[in-house]
C-alpha cells in the first residue's frame, strides 16, 4: 500500500483527522507510548566507530527500527514500543556481525547503551553494556520513577491490579483506596478524616486519562495479565504531561503479535487460608479471579490483534468490631473486558483502536462502622474507546488519537427509611445508636470524558548538538451528570440530639471543644446566616418572641446560641430535633468543562550536556446545567526546565537540575457545585421553637449555592529537584534526589457574610462573633475578589483564591535498584519526607473560607500535613532458580502518618479549639496549639512472600504461585482514631485499622 504521505497525503490525513475528531472518541492528552535507544558503538581500542549499521526489533512489535552511527560511533534509534526482549543487531565494516538480546525500551525514555566490537582478527569482543536491560541510564532526562515490568509485576506477591503495582514505586505512600500520595500529594481529606487518598494523580490506561473528573481518583479498571509496562512519574514531569503534583502512572498494554500467544489462569483464597484476627472475629471469605488473553496475528507482519477478559468475584462477612456479630455477607463482582487491534498499514503508517469495559457491583457496604439499616449497593464501571493513527518520516513522528471514556457511579440504599444520625454528648453510643433509619439516598451519576489530540515528534541533527523537539495540542471535554433522590416521607436527611441529651443548648451543641459522639450539622460559623435570615423572614416576629430574651428587638449570637433543643416533634426516629436537609425539587442534570492544551519542548543534547526546556498551556471553561459559561481559568504557562550532564561521557552516570511548575485544573466537583442551576433544590434547616426554618437554600438558579470570582486562579505547584544517577555495575543502578515543591493559590468557597460584611466597621468584635470588620487581619475587601463596590446576589458561597494558603514539601529518595541478571533481581529504597502547609483544601469546597477560625493566617494553623509519613524503606527482590522455581518477597515500613485531633461538623473531621478570644480583630474560638499534624500514627512494617515454579510443556507453560501476604502474621496497627470524642465504635487515638492476618493466595496459569 502507497504512503499516506504521497502527493495527496496531506489532504487523506485532514480527512481522518476529521473522521476522529467527528468520531467523538476521545480522555489524556497522551499517545500510548513509545521509547528509544541511544546506542554507542566503539571498536576493541575504545574509538567510536562511524558507519555501523545498527537494528532494534521485538517480537512483540510490528515496528522496528535501524539507524547509521555518526562520527562519534553514536546512534538514536525512536519511536519504538515498549518490550524487554529488543533484539539489536550491529553491522560494521571490519568486524564481525554482532546482536544482543533482551535489550529493554520503556516508556518516555531513551536508554543509553554501548557495545564494544571485537576486530576481525580476533572476533567478537567483550560487550560493553550499561545495562544488559533497564539498567541503562537516560542521560538525556531528569525525569524521576520508575518502570515496572513484567519481569517485576509477575514475580512479585502483590495485588492484581495496577493500583496495587503502585506500592512498589519508591516515594509512594501506602494506600488501601488505590489512590496513593506521593511526594507533595496530599494524603488526608478533612470530608471523613481519610487517609491515603490522593486526589492529585492522573491515571492513563493505553492513551487514555481514566482520572475521575469528580474525585480524582482512578476512574476505570483493566485486567492485569495484559499489562506490558507501567511507567510512574513522580518527580521531574516534562511539558508533555498532564499532572506532576501528584503522581502520573501510565500503562501500555500488550499488543499481539506474529505468533499466536495467550494464558488462562485461576487465582483462588477463602478464610481457611487466612490465620485468625488478633482484634477481633475474623470475617469469613472467599474470592477468586480468573482470566484469559488472546494475541496474534490477523495478517502476519500487517494486522494484530489481542484480547482479554477477566472475572472477579468475592464474598465476605462484614463484622461488628464491638459485639463481633456478623452484620452483612457482602458479594462483588467485576468483569473486565478488553481488545486491541494494531495495523501496520505501511512501514511508516500505523492505526490501532482500543476497547476496555469494568462492570462492578457490590452488594452491600465494606465498612464495619455502616449497620445494616444504613447499608447501601453500589454498582459502577463504563466504557472506554480509543482510536489512533500514527506516521513517520526519518525524522519526523505525528499521532492523530480520539478516545471516550465512559463511567457510572449508582448508589443504591437497602433501606429506605429517612436518614437519622444521632449525636450524644460524653456517651459513648454504638453505630446503631448514631446512625438511624436508611442511607437516605439514591445516587446515579456519570462521569465522562472526551480528548481529540495531536503528538509531534522531530529530531534535528546539527553542529551545535541534537535537538530532540515534541509537541502537541489538546481538545477535551468532561461532563458530570448525576440524579439524587430522598427517602422518607419528608425527602429529608436529620442531623439530631439524642433524646437523652435533651434540653442542651444550641451553643453547645455547636461547641467545637465539647465531648460529642456522632454527626454534628452545625457550627458557630452558621450563627451569622442563621440570625440575619430569621430577621429577613415573614416568621420575624415569632422568632423574636422564642429567642430574643433581651427584648431588644433583635436577635445576638449569645441568645441564639442559648436557645436549648427540646422538641422530638416529627423526629423519625424519637429523638431531638437540630439540623436536617431537606430535598425541595428533584431534577436529573449535567455540568461540563472543556479544555484546550498545547506544550512544545525541545531536548537539545550537546557532548554530555542535555537541556530540556517547555512549556505547557492550558485553558479551562466551565459550563453550568443551563450552558451557561460559569467561568473561564484563561491560558496559563507552566515551564520546565531541566539540565542533565553525563559525567563520564559514557551514558553510566549523571546529574541533574530540574525545575517546574504544574498547574492543578479545578475538577468537576467544582463545576457542580457552582453550575448545577437545573438540579435539585436542598433547604438547610434548623428546628427552633415549634418549626423547622430554612436558613439556607442551595441548588438552582434563583439562590445559586456557588459561584467563581473574577480573580480565582488555578492552584499550582513549584518543584526544584536535584539528582544524581550511576550505573555501579552492567545491571544495579543508585539514584539519589533531592526534592522541594511549593503549592499556592488554593482553591476554596468564601462565606462572605464573615469575611466581607462592610456593615461590621465600628462594631465591637464581641457583638460580631466570628465576622471581620474592614481593617481587620482577615477582612477581604470586594476588590480581592475582584469585584468593584459590591457582591452580585442570590448566591450562597464564593468560589476563589485562600489568601495565605501554602503547603511546602522537602523530600529526599535514595534507591538502589538491580535489575533481572544472575538468576536475581532486587531493590531499596528509603524516602524521607518533611512536609508542612496550613490548607490541606484540594479542589473541593471544604471548611476553610466558611470559618475564620480555620483560616490559613489563623493561630495555630500552620503544621505538618496531615497524612504525611516522614520516612519510608522498601524493599523487595526476586530469585529465579535453574529448576523452575521462583522466589520473591516484598517489605515495607514506614513511620507512621501524621494526624490532627480534631472534631466532627457537616462530617468533616476538623482540627480541635478552644475558648473565644480576639485574633486580627476578629472574635471567635481558634485552634488549640499543638492540634495540627501533631500526632503521629504507630509505624508498622509488612513481609508478603512467593514461591513460583514455572513448568515447560511440549507447547506452552504451567505456572503455579502461592502468596503469602503478612508471612509473619504481624497484624500492627496502621490507623488511629483522631475525633477527639472518637466515634461510636474507637475512643480517641485507640486503633482502628490494622495489617490483615497472614493469608495465603492460590494461583495456577497456563501461557502459551
Amino acid at each position: 500500500m502507497k504512503s499516506l504521505f504521497t502527493r495527496h497525503g496531506v489532504l487523506r490525513l485532514l480527512a481522518l483527522s476529521f473522521a476522529l475528531g467527528a468520531l467523538g472518541i476521545g480522555g489524556g492528552a497522551l499517545a500510548a507510548g513509545t521509547g528509544g535507544l541511544r546506542i554507542t558503538i566503539t571498536g576493541p581500542d575504545g574509538a567510536p566507530i562511524q558507519g555501523a549499521t545498527v537494528q532494534a526489533s521485538s517480537p512483540n512489535s510490528l515496528v522496528s527500527r535501524s539507524g547509521v552511527t555518526a562520527a562519534d560511533g553514536t546512534v538514536a534509534l525512536r519511536q519504538l514500543p515498549p518490550a524487554t526482549n529488543y533484539t539489536v543487531t550491529v553491522e560494521a565494516a571490519g568486524y564481525p556481525d554482532f546482536s544482543a538480546d533482551d535489550v529493554a525500551v520503556v516508556t518516555g525514555k531513551q536508554l543509553s547503551l554501548g557495545y564494544s566490537l571485537g576486530s576481525a582478527a580476533k572476533g567478537l569482543g567483550t560487550i560493553v553494556v550499561t545495562g544488559r536491560s533497564l539498567a541503562a541510564v537516560d542521560t538525556t532526562s531528569a525525569t524521576v520513577g520508575d518502570t515496572l515490568t513484567l519481569d517485576i509485576t509477575e514475580s512479585l506477591p502483590t495485588g492484581r491490579d495496577y493500583q496495587s503495582y503502585l506500592q512498589l514505586v519508591p516515594a509512594v505512600k501506602p494506600s488501601s483506596t488505590g489512590n496513593p500520595s506521593s511526594r507533595s500529594g496530599v494524603n488526608y481529606s478533612n470530608i471523613g478524616g481519610d487517609i491515603g487518598y490522593s486526589t492529585d494523580n492522573v491515571y492513563i490506561l493505553d492513551g487514555i486519562n481514566v482520572t475521575d473528573p469528580l474525585t480524582g481518583g482512578f476512574g476505570s479498571n483493566i485486567n492485569s495479565e495484559i499489562i506490558q509496562e507501567q511507567q510512574v512519574l513522580t518527580g521531574g514531569i516534562p511539558a508533555k504531561y498532564a499532572g506532576g503534583v501528584g503522581l502520573v502512572s501510565k500503562v501500555v498494554t500488550k499488543s499481539g503479535g506474529n505468533e499466536f500467544h495467550g494464558s488462562i489462569n485461576y487465582y483462588f483464597q477463602n478464610d481457611s487460608l487466612v490465620a485468625d484476627n488478633k482484634h477481633g472475629v475474623s470475617a469469613g471469605f472467599s474470592t477468586y479471579d480468573t482470566a484469559f488473553t488472546l494475541g496474534g496475528p490477523i495478517v502476519k507482519d500487517s494486522l494484530w490483534f489481542f484480547l482479554s477478559y477477566q472475572k472477579k468475584h468475592r464474598t465476605e462477612s462484614v463484622v461488628n468490631p464491638k459485639t463481633e456479630e456478623e452484620l452483612r455477607s457482602v458479594d462483588t463482582d467485576s468483569k473486565l473486558g478488553f481488545f486491541k487491534a494494531t495495523w501496520q498499514i505501511t512501514d511508516n503508517d500505523r492505526v490501532q483502536a482500543t476497547f476496555f469495559n469494568d462492570p462492578y457491583e457490590r452488594s452491600g457496604s465494606l465498612n464495619e462502622n455502616i449497620p445494616n439499616n444504613s447499608d447501601s449497593a453500589r454498582e459502577q464501571g463504563g466504557k472506554n474507546y480509543r482510536l489512533s493513527y500514527a506516521h513517520d518520516w526519518s525524522n519526523f513522528h505525528i499521532d492523530l488519537y480520539a478516545y471516550q471514556h465512559k463511567s457510572e457511579l449508582a448508589v443504591i440504599p437497602a433501606n429506605l427509611e429517612t436518614s437519622n444520625d444521632v449525636a450524644y454528648l460524653d456517651a459513648n453510643p454504638t453505630s446503631e445508636q448514631t446512625t438511624r433509619g436508611g442511607s437516605g439516598t439514591t445516587l446515579d451519576t456519570w462521569r465522562n470524558r472526551k480528548q481529540f489530540g495531536l503528538n509531534g515528534e522531530y529530531w534535528l541533527n546539527t553542529g551545535f548538538g541534537t535537538h530532540d523537539i515534541e509537541f502537541g495540542v489538546t481538545s477535551t471535554e468532561v461532563e458530570y451528570q448525576e440524579t439524587t433522590s430522598y427517602s422518607g416521607p419528608t425527602q429529608a436527611h436529620y442531623t439530631s440530639v439524642a433524646a437523652e441529651d435533651a434540653g442542651v443548648t444550641l451553643g453547645k451543641y455547636m461547641e467545637s471543644g465539647a465531648n460529642w459522639t456522632g454527626t454534628r450539622d452545625l457550627t458557630s460559623a452558621d450563627t451569622d446566616r442563621i440570625i440575619s435570615e430569621m430577621m429577613d423572614s415573614a416568621d420575624k416576629g415569632y422568632f423574636l418572641s422564642v429567642l430574643d430574651t433581651s427584648g431588644d428587638g433583635t436577635i445576638s449570637a449569645d441568645e441564639l446560641e442559648a436557645y436549648k433543643l427540646t422538641s422530638t416533634a416529627g423526629n423519625p426516629n424519637g429523638q431531638v430535633n437540630a439540623y436536617r436537609i431537606r430535598l425541595f425539587k428533584q431534577n436529573p442534570y449535567a455540568v461540563s468543562s472543556k479544555g484546550k492544551t498545547v506544550y512544545l519542548q525541545d531536548s537539545w543534547t550537546m557532548g554530555q550536556w542535555t537541556v530540556n526546556a517547555g512549556v505547557r498551556a492550558e485553558q479551562w471553561k466551565h459550563f453550568a446545567s443551563t450552558g451557561e459559561d460559569i467561568f473561564t481559568f484563561d491560558w496559563k504557562l507552566a515551564p520546565r526546565l531541566s539540565v542533565v550532564y553525563d559525567l563520564f561521557g559514557d551514558g553510566t552516570s549523571k546529574v541533574w537540575g530540574f525545575y517546574g511548575r504544574y498547574y492543578d485544573p479545578i475538577r468537576n466537583n467544582m463545576t457542580d457545585f457552582a453550575g448545577a442551576l437545573t438540579g435539585n433544590v436542598y433547604h438547610e434547616q434548623i428546628f427552633i421553637g415549634d418549626r423547622w426554618f430554612t436558613f439556607r437554600t442551595r441548588g438552582g438558579a434563583v439562590q445559586r449555592d456557588a459561584t467563581f470570582v473574577p480573580s480565582t486562579q488555578t492552584p499550582y505547584t513549584d518543584e526544584l529537584m536535584l539528582g544524581y544517577e550511576t550505573t555501579l555495575t552492567e545491571n544495579t543502578t543508585l539514584k539519589v534526589v533531592a526534592d522541594y515543591r511549593d503549592t499556592r493559590d488554593i482553591l476554596e468557597d468564601f462565606a462572605i457574610s464573615l469575611y466581607s460584611d462592610y456593615s461590621n466597621k465600628g462594631v465591637p468584635p464581641e457583638a460580631r462573633p466570628g465576622a471581620a470588620a474592614p481593617g481587620d487581619k482577615y477582612f477581604l475587601p470586594y476588590e480581592y475578589y475582584g469585584y468593584e463596590g459590591g457582591f452580585p446576589k442570590g448566591i450562597n458561597y464564593y468560589i476563589g483564591t485562600l489568601p495565605g494558603a501554602e503547603r511546602k514539601y522537602m523530600g529526599l529518595t535514595v534507591t538502589l535498584t538491580k535489575y533481572r541478571a544472575d538468576n536475581w533481581m532486587g531493590q531499596v529504597s528509603y524516602t524521607y519526607n518533611h512536609f508542612e502547609g496550613n490548607s490541606n483544601s484540594d479542589s473541593n469546597a471544604d471548611f476553610q473560607g466558611d470559618w475564620i477560625a480555620l483560616d490559613p493566617r489563623s493561630p495555630n494553623r500552620w503544621g505538618q500535613m496531615p497524612g504525611n509519613i516522614k520516612h519510608m524503606f522498601k524493599a523487595y527482590g526476586a530469585y529465579y532458580f535453574d529448576n523452575g522455581f521462583e522466589l520473591a518477597g516484598v517489605f515495607h515500613w514506614n513511620s507512621g502518618y501524621a494526624y490532627t485531633k480534631s472534631f466532627s461538623a457537616y462530617g468533616r473531621h476538623l482540627p480541635v479549639m478552644g475558648p473565644a478570644y480576639v485574633d486580627g480583630g476578629v472574635y471567635d474560638t481558634w485552634i488549640l496549639p499543638g492540634s495540627v499534624g501533631a500526632y503521629t500514627a504507630p509505624s508498622y512494617w509488612t513481609f508478603d512472600i512467593r514461591a513460583k515454579y514455572n513448568w515447560d510443556l511440549p507447547t506452552g507453560k504451567l505456572e503455579f504461585f502461592l502468596d503469602i501476604f503478612n508471612v509473619f502474621n504481624n497484624q500492627a496497627a496502621t490507623s488511629v482514631m483522631d475525633l477527639a470524642g472518637g466515634n461510636a465504635t474507637y475512643a480517641f487515638q485507640e486503633a482502628n485499622g490494622w495489617v490483615e492476618p497472614m493469608r495465603a493466595y492460590l494461583g495456577v496459569r497456563y501461557s502459551f
